[in-house]
């Protein structure tokens, strides 16, 4: 589970974040000030991400920021801010952010800006590969082999694969993949295009596809690999 330290003072908005990341396999730690989040950063194992509101009761976010980086920590860091004023965001990134996010946001869009940060700095998967029982994911040629023998899969069934695989052996909502196979620029997976992936890809690793032994339905929540 990736670690996730939230700076925020808005009492709705936290519950609604909090229960949110939980859901999306996050463990989040709440601060309502900038001194919580010092506190809570000195001690204790580092955090994966942090989620910074601009402006709480004592300072504000890019004070915070500045601090961390001060100390050379090089944890991904995502501005909450009510703005999108170009100072403002110039003023985060100059800071040490890494990106921001303007209030109101959709959850959908946060959690895909989070997964996004978390692959680019190297933390939400293997540097060149995972081992799945007889599945091989080669993270650094984007290829999947099935017991050595390599899959024609496209990039959108590569991904979902590598989601599923990553993730082996729990239950995934359909609501979480998609959220997770959004890509950050406009281009998105809807429900239909989901079934469709899935029957292709019980096509090209299922010996019977009709009654899968990896690629699992659990009706009414969502799907399953099974190394």
């Amino acid at each position: 589970m990736n670690r996730i330290l939230l700076l925020e003072d808005d009492e709705s908005l936290i519950d609604g974040l909090k229960y949110t990341l939980e859901k999306n396999g996050f463990s989040p730690d709440i601060a309502r000030t900038t001194a919580q989040a010092r506190s809570l950063l000195e001690q204790g194992a580092p955090y994966d991400l942090l989620l910074l509101d601009v402006t709480l009761p004592d300072g504000t976010g890019f004070d915070v920021c500045t601090w961390v980086r001060s100390r050379d920590r090089k944890v991904p860091i995502i501005f909450l801010t009510a703005s999108d004023e170009e100072l403002s965001v110039i003023r985060g990134l100059d800071s040490g952010g890494d990106d921001y996010i303007t209030k109101p946001f959709r959850l959908g869009e946060l959690l895909s800006r989070i997964r996004a940060l978390l692959r680019r700095t190297g933390l939400s998967e293997p540097a060149e590969g995972l081992q799945c029982g007889s599945l091989f994911l080669d993270f650094t040629k984007s290829q999947a082999l099935l017991n050595d023998q390599p899959l024609d899969l496209t990039a959108g069934e590569y991904r979902l694969l590598c989601l599923l695989a990553r993730n082996a052996g729990q239950v995934l909502p359909r609501s979480r993949i998609l959220d997770e196979l959004w890509d950050g620029n406009g281009s998105f997976v809807d429900d239909n295009t989901l079934s469709v992936y899935i029957r292709r890809l019980r096509e090209k690793t299922e010996k019977e596809p009709s009654q899968p032994e990896h690629l699992i339905t659990v009706r009414g929540f969502g799907y399953q690999w099974k190394p």
